[in-house]
C-alpha cells in the first residue's frame, strides 16, 4: 500500500522525466483503470493467445469515439503478460511538441509502416486499429459493422514476420455514443470528427477477446509493395473478424443492466 499511496519520487507532471510506463501502466492502472474495469464489468477471454515474449500485432476493431479501447486493451496486455504494447496512433497526437511528449509517454508512436516494422523487429507488441478513425468515429447506429481495413498492418506483418492477433472489443460502442461523423473539407481535408452524445462513459458491459494468432506464412512470397494483394489479405482478415464479432454479439445477453436471472448467473 505504501508503494501506491506513498510519496512519489518523481513529479507526476514532469513529463520529460516521468517514464511513460510509470504513467500509463503504474499510476493509472493502480487507481483509475481498476475503477473503470469494475464500472464496465470487463470480461477478458483469450489472454492465452498473447505472447509472453517476441513480436506480435494486436489488431482490434475500433469503436466508441473516446479511444477507451486502446487504453483498456493495453492495460489488459500489461496485466496478463507484463508487457507494454506500443500503440500506433493518429498523427494528430504528434502535431506539436507538448502533445508529442504526452503521446510518447503513453506508449504511442505515430502510425506508419516504417515505425511499426521498426518496433516489431525489436520484438515489441504493436497495437494498431486497421479501420483508423473511420472505425471509432462511425455513428453508433452502425455499431460493430467493421469499416474497410487499411493494408498497412499486412505489410508490417510480412516485413517483420510477425503474427497478427485479431482482438474483439464489445461494449465500447455503447459506452460512448456517437450521433454522426462530420467530414472536414476546407481546413483539414480528409479528416473526420465525431458528434458525441455523451462525454461521461455509460455503464455498458465490456468484453475483450483475443483471438488465435494469424500467421502469413502462406503469403511469404507476396511482394510487400503489391498494394492490391495486401488489400486482398486485409479484406480476408476483416471478414474473419466480422464473423467472430457477429458470433459474440449473438451470445450477448445484455448491454447495460442484466435481468435478475442473468445477474445471478453472469461471469465477469
Amino acid at each position: 500500500m505504501r508503494g501506491f499511496f506513498g510519496k512519489r519520487k518523481e513529479k507526476l507532471f514532469d513529463l520529460h522525466n516521468l517514464d511513460f510506463d510509470k504513467l500509463a501502466f503504474y499510476v493509472l492502472p493502480r487507481f483509475l483503470l481498476e475503477i473503470v474495469r469494475k464500472y464496465l464489468r470487463l470480461e477478458i477471454e483469450g489472454a492465452e493467445n498473447l505472447p509472453a515474449r517476441g513480436k506480435a500485432i494486436i489488431l482490434p476493431n475500433h469503436s466508441g469515439w473516446a479511444g477507451f479501447d486502446a487504453v483498456m486493451i493495453g492495460n489488459e496486455i500489461f496485466k496478463s503478460k507484463k508487457r507494454i504494447p506500443r500503440i500506433m496512433a493518429h498523427k494528430g497526437f504528434f502535431i506539436n511538441t507538448e502533445l508529442k511528449i504526452i503521446a510518447r509517454k503513453m506508449g504511442m508512436e505515430e502510425a506508419s509502416t516504417d515505425n511499426g516494422v521498426r518496433l516489431l523487429k525489436k520484438n515489441n507488441i504493436v497495437m494498431l486499429f486497421p479501420e483508423g478513425e473511420y472505425g471509432n468515429f462511425k455513428p453508433t447506429a452502425e455499431r460493430y459493422q467493421l469499416r474497410e481495413f487499411k493494408r498497412g498492418f499486412v505489410k508490417m506483418a510480412l516485413q517483420a514476420n510477425a503474427p497478427i492477433i485479431p482482438t474483439l472489443v464489445i461494449g465500447a460502442e455503447e459506452t460512448h455514443i456517437n450521433l454522426a461523423s462530420l467530414k472536414l473539407t476546407k481546413y483539414l481535408k480528409g479528416q473526420i470528427i465525431p458528434i458525441p452524445l455523451n462525454i461521461l462513459p455509460l455503464p455498458a458491459k465490456w468484453k475483450i477477446k483475443f483471438l488465435e494468432p494469424i500467421t502469413l506464412e502462406k503469403y511469404a512470397d507476396v511482394d510487400p509493395n503489391d498494394g492490391e494483394k495486401l488489400l486482398q489479405i486485409a479484406q480476408e482478415v476483416r471478414v474473419q473478424m466480422q464473423a467472430q464479432l457477429d458470433a459474440e454479439l449473438k451470445k450477448r445477453k445484455y448491454v447495460y443492466f442484466p435481468t435478475e436471472d442473468e445477474g445471478s448467473n453472469k461471469t465477469v
